[in-house]
């Protein structure tokens, strides 16, 4: 379906500073990591559980697929790319707490 790309709005992927290429065998973020609200990490669907920082890293290096990179105030943060999908979305995703 070629008329996938028209169907995209263009201004969320505006908001993105950089969309990764993942590779071949990169992860999905399958939780967010919260700390009173907030994102601090996320865990992938290979166990791991990545800082916010680690993951922002990791998928600038290709590690994590259907993510892209935008900043707030400074502070950089992955941020779901946008598709026909609200399921597959960072915010709809299950949420846990790093008790460490």
């Amino acid at each position: 379906m070629e008329n996938n790309e028209h169907s995209l709005s263009s201004l969320p992927l505006n908001t993105l500073q950089e969309i990764p290429t993942p590779n071949s065998n990169a992860q999905q973020i399958v939780a967010l990591v919260k700390e009173e609200g907030r994102v601090t990490g996320y865990k992938l669907s290979d166990g791991r559980i990545v800082s916010r920082e680690e993951g922002v890293q990791l998928a600038k290096d290709g590690g994590i697929q259907g993510v892209g990179i935008a900043t707030n105030r400074g502070t950089e943060y992955l941020k779901s790319l946008p598709d026909e999908t609200e399921n597959n979305n960072l915010g709809n995703l299950p949420s846990i707490t790093n008790n460490q």
